[in-house]
């Protein structure tokens, strides 16, 4: 994004060198200074409170298993049986 950004200032139009930098500057401040600093501050104060998750929301979420342990677990279980 900051290429794609810089480039913009390389146009000889004024406007769009002014978007430009406006952009990249915003992009360099989110990645650097938000993200970098502020975001783990604010994490490490709050503790485990960071990681809260309401019951209710909890409920309505859906149940994602990207790693698989689910149907692994499930797989155990069929082979004790099977023994």
């Amino acid at each position: 994004m900051m290429a794609v950004f810089i480039g913009f200032m390389m146009t000889p139009d004024a406007m769009i060198k002014v978007m430009g930098r406006a952009l990249a500057f915003g992009v360099l401040f989110d990645a650097f200074v938000v993200r970098m600093t502020i975001m783990p501050a604010v994490m490490a104060l709050m503790g485990k409170s960071a990681w809260y998750l309401p019951k209710w929301l909890d409920k309505i979420l859906p149940n994602i298993d990207v790693e698989g342990e689910t149907i692994m677990n499930h797989i155990e279980k069929k082979n004790d049986r099977a023994v």
